[in-house]
Parts: C-alpha cells; sequence; structure tokens
C-alpha cells in the first residue's frame, strides 16, 4: 500500500530519569527535558532532524519557566521553532493528537512533545532545608499559550471541603463500588491485587521509578509509610509525582522521514486520537459510576482504527487513581485479568506532573517497535476525570490514515448535568461520599446528595459535610452510597437513615 506523504509517524523518543539525593548533583526540570530531546533526537538516527522542527509543545509543570519549550529549542538547534505551552486543565492527548493532526493536514512537517518534572529534587532540598534553583526564566511568553475553557470544580464542592483530587476520585470510587454490589472491603481488596501488579510491573521497568514490588496488603492498608488521604485510597492509591523524570517524542511526516533516511523499524503509526473536552463538576454528574463521554471516545478510537479492544496488544490506561482506571475499564469494555499498564502505572513508574501520558506513550512506543504489527491503546484524563482521550498506535505495516475525533459534543448530549444548588435543609439520597484525612486523622465526611422525591428541591444535587466523630465512623464502617441523609441550611451532614 502506497503511504501518503503527509502520514504522521512517531520516529523518535526518548525517557530520563534522576534518583540523585544531593541537590548539588542533581539537575533542573529543563535540563532533564533538554536531555530527552536529545535522547530522541539519537533515536531516530537523524538527530539532525533537529533543523527542522518547526513547533515545541510542552505540558505546564510545577516548575516556573514562563517557556521552556523556547530553551529545549535554544540547546537543541532547532532555529526556527513556534513554542507551545500548554496550561493544567489541556488533556496531554491533545498535545500529541494536535502535532499528529497538523501533519497530516500539511501545515508542517515535524512537531516534538517535551515533558518533565524535578519534583524528587525539590523534595530532597525541603528536607534538607536547602534552596533548589531552577534558570531564571520568567519574562519570555511562548508563541501560544494553551488553556481550558472552563474551570474543573465548583464553588459548592470548594465550599464542603473538597481541594486536592484525590477527595474528588474517592468520590467517584464510591459510587463504582455500589454500583458494583460489592462491600467497600471487597472493592478495596480488588483494586490493592490490581495495584500490587502495576507495582511488579514498574520494578520490571528499567524506566519505572520504584525498583522493588509491593504486596497487595501493603498497598490497601494503612502504615507510617502508606497514610490514608480520602477513603478508601492510601498514598500507595496516589500519583507519585516527587519524581524526577522527562520524555519526548518527535514527529513527523513520512516524506520527512523518508528525505531523512530514518528506517522504518523506527516508524510508529499513530492510527487514531480522540478526546471529550466536554466540562461537567463531578457533584453534578448524572452517573458517577459511568462515563458516557469515556465510552464514546473510547469507541470512536477503536471504530476508527477498524478493531475492537481484544485486538489491541498493549494497554495503558491513565492512573491516577483506582477511579480512573475502573471507570475505563467499563467504558472499554476491558477484562480485568489484562495487564492496564506498559510502564507500570503513576503511583509505581511515576506520574510527572501534566506529563505521564508521554511517559508512558514512550514505552508503548518501544514496546510496538520491539512487536511489529502490534496495536496500543493509551487513555488519558485531564481534571477530575473531566476530559478523557485515547490514541491508538501501531507497527509495521502501514494500516490507513490518521484520524483525529473530537468528541465533546456527543458527550454533552449524552450525559446532561444534573443542577446543583448550595445546601439547603431537607433529605437527599447519598450519590457519592468519602472521608478526608489531614495527617492520620479523619477529618471529614462529604457527601453528594441529591434531594429526594417530596423535598422541593427534589432531584437537584448538593454537596454537604460533617466533622463529627459519629458521621465521620459511619462512613468509614461501610459504603454509604444508596442510604439517605439529613443536612442542614449551612451544609452540615445532620445524620444518616
Amino acid at each position: 500500500m502506497t503511504i501518503p506523504d503527509n502520514t504522521p509517524v512517531v520516529v523518535g523518543v526518548g525517557a530520563i530519569q534522576q534518583k540523585e539525593p544531593n541537590i548539588n548533583k542533581s539537575r533542573e526540570p529543563i535540563a532533564l527535558m533538554i536531555e530527552a530531546a536529545n535522547t530522541a533526537l539519537q533515536d531516530c538516527l537523524a538527530p539532525q532532524i533537529a533543523n527542522d522542527i518547526e513547533v515545541i509543545t510542552v505540558p505546564k509543570g510545577m516548575w516556573l519557566y514562563s517557556n521552556p519549550a523556547a530553551l529545549i529549542a535554544e540547546a537543541i538547534d532547532a532555529k526556527q521553532c513556534h513554542t507551545e505551552l500548554a496550561d493544567f486543565g489541556i488533556l496531554q492527548q491533545s498535545n500529541i493528537g494536535a502535532a499528529c493532526q497538523r501533519i497530516a493536514k500539511g501545515e508542517l512537517d515535524v512537531a516534538m512533545v517535551v515533558g518533565g518534572e524535578a519534583k524528587f529534587r525539590q523534595l530532597q532540598g525541603h528536607k534538607k532545608g536547602m534552596e533548589v534553583f531552577e534558570t531564571p526564566q520568567t519574562d519570555v511568553a511562548p508563541d501560544t499559550f494553551l488553556q481550558p475553557e472552563a474551570e474543573l470544580w465548583s464553588e459548592i464542592e470548594s465550599n464542603a471541603g473538597l481541594g486536592m483530587p484525590v477527595g474528588y476520585y474517592a468520590l467517584l470510587e464510591s459510587a463504582i463500588c455500589h454500583a458494583k454490589a460489592l462491600s467497600m472491603d471487597q472493592h478495596r481488596d480488588n483494586i490493592a491485587h490490581r495495584y500490587a501488579r502495576f507495582s511488579e510491573i514498574a520494578a520490571a521497568n528499567p524506566d519505572g521509578w520504584i525498583d522493588t514490588p509491593l504486596d497487595a496488603d501493603i498497598i490497601r492498608n494503612v502504615a507510617r509509610n502508606n497514610k490514608m488521604l480520602a477513603f478508601p485510597y492510601t498514598k500507595y492509591h496516589n500519583s507519585q509525582w516527587n519524581v524526577d523524570q522527562a520524555c519526548a517524542l518527535i514527529f513527523c511526516s513520512v516524506k520527512k522521514a523518508i528525505q531523512l533516511d530514518i528506517p522504518q523499524s523506527k516508524w510508529i503509526y499513530p492510527v487514531a486520537s480522540t478526546e471529550s473536552n466536554y466540562i461537567v463538576n463531578v457533584s453534578q454528574r448524572s452517573d458517577l459510576a459511568h462515563s458516557a463521554a469515556a465510552r464514546i471516545a473510547g469507541k470512536r478510537a477503536l471504530q476508527i482504527a477498524g478493531c475492537s479492544i481484544d485486538d489491541i496488544d498493549f494497554i495503558e490506561l491513565y492512573s491516577c487513581f483506582p477511579s480512573a482506571v475502573n471507570l475505563c475499564l467499563d467504558a472499554l469494555d476491558i477484562n480485568d485479568d489484562r495487564d492496564l499498564t506498559r510502564c507500570g502505572a503513576m503511583p509505581f513508574a511515576g506520574g510527572p506532573l501534566n506529563n505521564f501520558l508521554l511517559q508512558s506513550t514512550v514505552k508503548m512506543v518501544q514496546q510496538l517497535r520491539a512487536q511489529p504489527g502490534s496495536l496500543g491503546l493509551a487513555s488519558c484524563v485531564s481534571g477530575m476525570y473531566t476530559k478523557q482521550g485515547y490514541g491508538i498506535w501501531s507497527s509495521g505495516e502501514y494500516r490507513q490514515p490518521f484520524v483525529f475525533s473530537d468528541v465533546s459534543a456527543e458527550a454533552a448530549v449524552a450525559q446532561p448535568p444534573v443542577e446543583l444548588v448550595a445546601p439547603t435543609a431537607g433529605k437527599v439520597n447519598i450519590i457519592a461520599a468519602t472521608v478526608l484525612y489531614q495527617g492520620d486523622d479523619a477529618n471529614r465526611v462529604i457527601v453528594i446528595g441529591q434531594y429526594v422525591d417530596g423535598e422541593e428541591l427534589a432531584g437537584k444535587r448538593t454537596v454537604s459535610y460533617s466533622q463529627g466523630s459519629a458521621a465521620i465512623a459511619h462512613a468509614l464502617a461501610k459504603n454509604t452510597v444508596g442510604q439517605q441523609a439529613s443536612i442542614d441550611s449551612a451544609g452540615l451532614l445532620l445524620g444518616f437513615m
């Protein structure tokens, strides 16, 4: 089959990590990103492609650089490069999909996506009381700054005490547990065994952060080094962002790859990139145990690729928290006996903030190259499981043209928001619940409730909380989803029924 000149291919990848506890020897984030970029240039066997890079996109991190792509472009001698910075809330798959789409449209020939963090380095400095320095760059604007269109949470949720993502994802987990008709103990056991397998994969991954796998009991249960964060999530269920890691991917047209004599054994074809940018707050989702947006985007990706999930050889599910994995398993009808990560998942392989999909896609490319003719699927999430994206990749022979599809409009029709109101005294059905921890102590129970029939606000949602010991103990003893509760006008949870 003749391959069109404007077919996008990944031709170079690089992944870097450092575990240097001495901050006088460890390198800052931009140094890691530059090394990753140079590694990708060497990987494609045509490092001169740097001169042809037209766009470098970097997802924003915890560092302070105002235009890291410019620093990377200067370091690798990409002389005429458009720089982009993607803010938090922009799907990581969007950065990949946009590069492939622009190549397929003939708008450019070469693009690079680079990301990285050095939070481990920062943590070591904090422990030693030492200041960690970065290359100063605060007044250089990128050519393009990509930002989400709306906030990813509501003031009503914040007023109840929700802030960090772990609380939102734990709420989703309670709804998933209830939908599966499992006790919370059974559900926790299932998650722990799945995550133990993730840790085994991470420990066997040379680019993974941990070196030794963890037992299911260690992951599940509270210990000195494994505090409960938001029930039922301990630290080991949580994305590990205190890592020093960076990666880079080089995309180009087939025409450019041929011009530079990049061997076809290096080519990996993006087949499909789909995404839903439909934004609805967690407490307003009509069904917290299932995601219509994730299902629509995932099924569309498989439809474009002309395959079923059983035809996919390698799977990487976004794993910031267990509920993200569970929602994607459900959306794509994936058998839970399959390996769901190639790199070892975010708690164990490492989850550089706003960058994990790039890390996992590098690993996906490496494994696809090792098995010509194979297919890989990687999922992506942004916010509080607010946005979803998928990429399907193939190796070996060219299959079909690359297709990008935004399914946001379809997702909005399939799962319209439930009206959210400030707490008013009344009786609610519990839709989701969690207990947030402060240090070692259970601090408050948070409940998403829907006013029951007969109430003035029947069918509408609110978010309430209690810091009472009896209410917290009740919520920890069993999953309260499906029960009823009474709340007062101040948003306080008065008691369960």
